[in-house]
């Protein structure tokens, strides 16, 4: 990924972190729904983890190194 400023990063956290939220409110949905759809239910928290893994990468990006 190309060098981004810390505002973009900023930016983009808040941006998949609200896209994580709208994920977790359609898998809700998705559950309580008649006639459960395992293979959609399945595609979304796979989407919902890796915007988790993403989240925590770019949050690490915030994070100054420390030397121990």
């Amino acid at each position: 990924m190309e060098s981004l400023t810390q505002d973009q990063i900023k930016q983009l956290l808040i941006t998949l972190k609200t896209e994580h939220d709208d994920l977790d409110f359609l898998i809700g949905n998705v559950i309580e729904q008649p006639g459960i759809d395992q293979i959609r239910i399945q595609r979304l928290k796979k989407r919902k983890l890796a915007l988790k893994d993403e989240i925590a990468r770019l949050e690490n990006m915030l994070l100054p190194d420390i030397i121990a």
